[in-house]
């Protein structure tokens, strides 16, 4: 992480590793905020990646907020790797929920919620 983080910094101009943290951060928080801030009904996707052995968490939250789930899309990058796409439409709080369960669990490579 640390040889991506100087990579990073590089190529992007910062000034040391602790402005780089920084800026993420800032990032971080700004992308809360925006999520947070979601009230009534939306559409958004939900892209999810994982090691193929960690299917099962998926499945769970998947079942848990079926009521939302109007797609999803599993699909094998390579060997052990899979990508999750969910498109969703309900209640911006139920789809901040099953966004925030999937961060919760540590099998999960990455989130991204993108509100359409």
């Amino acid at each position: 992480m640390v040889k991506e983080m100087d990579q990073i910094q590089q190529s992007l101009g910062f000034t040391g590793r602790s402005e780089l943290v920084r800026s993420g951060i800032r990032l971080l928080l700004q992308d809360l905020r925006e999520k947070t801030q979601l009230t009534g009904a939306i559409t958004a996707v939900v892209v999810v990646t994982h090691n193929e052995e960690n299917e099962e968490a998926v499945t769970k939250i998947k079942h848990k907020f079926s009521p939302i789930v109007k797609t999803h899309i599993h699909n094998k990058m390579n060997k052990t790797n899979c990508v999750e796409l969910f498109l969703l439409e309900g209640d911006a709080a139920d789809i901040t929920s099953m966004t925030r369960e999937f961060q919760r669990e540590d099998v999960i490579k990455s989130v991204k919620l993108v509100t359409l």
